[in-house]
């Protein structure tokens, strides 16, 4: 999608800290970062919304998280302890409409979140 910012940053259109990139995933460092590691991880291909995401999908959804796992492995994070997140839609806290994974760590995080 020509007007969304992360497909843009993707792109390399927009310049980010590059944190991982596959076939199917990229990830960078969010520019307003809540918790010491705060990764946003998407998917090349552009989804606006998890609720978007179609059976064909699955796979891809998978590997997002696989990526987080990958990522949270490469930067050490503390105890091997993070979160992830989706955010789905505006009330939700969702701003840019691609799907992204945030991926949280080294601090300690409380229940309910938000």
């Amino acid at each position: 999608m020509s007007d969304c910012l992360f497909c843009k940053i993707m792109k390399g259109e927009i310049s980010s800290d590059k944190v991982y990139e596959d076939d199917d995933v990229f990830a960078f460092n969010d520019i307003d970062p809540q918790s010491p590691v705060h990764v946003l991880i998407i998917p090349k291909k552009h989804i606006a919304y998890v609720a978007d995401m179609e059976e064909t999908d699955a796979e891809l959804f998978g590997k997002l998280v696989l990526a987080a796992n990958k990522i949270a492995k490469k930067l050490d994070v503390k105890e091997g302890s993070y979160r992830l997140v989706f955010n789905n839609g505006k009330l939700s806290g969702q701003v840019v409409f691609h799907v992204h994974l945030h991926l949280l760590a080294n601090r300690a995080m409380h229940w309910p979140p938000g």
